[in-house]
């Protein structure tokens, strides 16, 4: 049996159509005008032992639903969640001595004690034997140098360090599925690097279980084999990343800012990147924001590198960024049948 099974899983809620001003507020108080969104809307698919599954989406797309559904937090509408061979929200205690979870603007460490006292309030709550626990604070110590913020209050960390430290904690007890929910939000790069191989380390030595739900493609291309697309409550893609990767990976953006940008500048760009690259080259130019223009390449077929360099010697470029290309628009690629 798959270690997560989820058959027709809904999740509907109810939202009062409120009016404006304070006598809309009072006339809200006895308003039965209200209608149902559908957060997670009949979606199915098994998850089996020691697999890094990718569930992303935009945001509203269900996504953190769905694991608190999976995490006993949420009760289903309807349909089938099994975590282990149980229904998690109706076994939340001893569902919690085989999961971990982190999202990733809630930490669950104490904000006022050191570090390792926080660690050691977990070693309690789970009931791990000294041996255990030094065991496992040593592999976190040898892989991430967690040692060195052990004194530290939990407030006075940053973002990095507290997010490898929620890591930390979520792994302690040796859960066999652990759900990341946007892990890597607003880390820098050296941070992120950290905690893809903290996570791989992991995965590996211990064969746990990991959701990971996360805007950044780069997250989901280093870790997963697997992906699931959820927009709107329903699954568009469920399938093997190397389809997804072949597809998007090769997409880049160059935002540019280009010195006294106008219309016209936006036309002569244009014309002269598919004058030199040609159209079958699929070079997308547009103006998005004040300042910045996108430039959007497909790499399999242009060498990000040639296509800068042209551009530097054609126009006065000031300030350049590469971005990957957005989780919008491969949700909205699949939308068009570009998986199919």
């Amino acid at each position: 049996m798959s270690l997560i099974h989820i058959q027709d899983l809904n999740k509907h809620f109810k939202i009062l159509n409120r009016r404006e001003g304070l006598g809309g507020a009072f006339r809200d108080l006895f308003s039965g005008n209200y209608r149902t969104v559908r957060a997670v809307d009949g979606i199915s698919y098994d998850i089996e032992a020691g697999e890094i599954v990718g569930y992303i989406g935009p945001n509203g797309a269900g996504k953190s639903t769905t694991i608190k559904m999976m995490t006993g937090i949420l009760k289903p509408t309807s349909g089938t969640i099994q975590v282990n061979g149980l229904p998690p929200y109706a076994n939340r205690i001893r569902q919690a001595q085989i999961m971990g979870v982190v999202f990733g603007q809630r930490t669950q460490l104490w904000w006022d004690l050191p570090v390792i006292e926080s660690f050691k309030i977990l070693k309690e709550i789970y009931k791990l034997d000294q041996k255990t626990f030094d065991e496992h604070m040593g592999l976190f110590n040898e892989l991430v140098g967690l040692g060195a913020l052990y004194s530290q209050q939990v407030r006075t960390l940053s973002l990095g360090q507290r997010m490898l430290c929620d890591i930390t904690a979520s792994f302690l007890h040796n859960p066999q599925i652990v759900f990341l929910d946007e892990p890597t939000i607003g880390l820098d790069i050296s941070v992120k690097a950290k905690m893809r191989s903290v996570i791989k380390e992991l995965n590996l030595t211990r064969k746990t279980t990991i959701i990971l739900t996360t805007h950044d493609l780069g997250d989901v291309e280093a870790l997963c084999q697997r992906i699931i697309i959820i927009d709107k409550g329903k699954i568009l893609y469920d399938g093997k990343i190397k389809k997804v990767t072949a597809l998007f990976g090769a997409y880049r953006t160059l935002k540019l800012q280009i010195d006294q940008f106008t219309e016209t500048t936006l036309n002569d760009l244009r014309e002269k990147l598919v004058g030199h690259f040609g159209l079958e080259n699929g070079i997308v130019v547009a103006e998005t924001e004040e300042f910045w223009t996108d430039v959007t390449i497909d790499q399999a077929r242009t060498p990000l590198s040639d296509v800068l360099s042209f551009i530097m010697t054609s126009f006065p470029v000031s300030d350049v960024r590469i971005v990957e290309i957005s989780m919008e628009s491969v949700v909205q690629k699949v939308y068009n049948g570009a998986l199919q």
